[in-house]
């Protein structure tokens, strides 16, 4: 007889930004996300975790100006895109769009709709409401 396990839930992810504040109050304001801890992290850098009471993600800088924005997408262990679920997807790409970003690539499909859109550290976000 073979046992169950239970599912496992993703709780957080971490991601290299170049100002952890600046993107948290983005987020906050497009996702509605609150801070949920912050502080110093590796050497010189500074992190700031950043969202519902169940799953965050974790924003890092650094603390110095060196980047690399190499394509994700053709980088093996890349960073292709994070999504985020909305129920009022409209509000969601105002919210986008009044944070300074451009909304692109939208698509109606089974079972709802989607947009992405670049943060200024390059990072693509998917934008998905699904019908319930």
């Amino acid at each position: 007889m073979s046992r169950q396990t239970a599912a496992a839930r993703l709780e957080h992810a971490n991601i290299t930004v170049s100002d952890a504040h600046a993107t948290a109050r983005w987020m906050n304001d497009i996702f509605g996300w609150k801070v949920r801890w912050e502080g110093p992290a590796m050497q010189t850098g500074y992190t700031v975790h950043v969202g519902t009471d169940d799953s965050y993600i974790a924003l890092f800088s650094y603390g110095d100006e060196t980047q690399d924005k190499s394509d994700s997408y053709r980088t093996v262990g890349g960073l292709n895109h994070i999504a985020a679920f909305t129920d009022d997807i409209d509000a969601a790409e105002a919210a986008v769009k009044n944070a300074g970003f451009t909304p692109r690539n939208h698509a109606d499909y089974a079972p709802g709709r989607r947009f992405y859109f670049h943060d200024k550290d390059g990072i693509e976000w998917e934008v998905a409401s699904h019908q319930r």
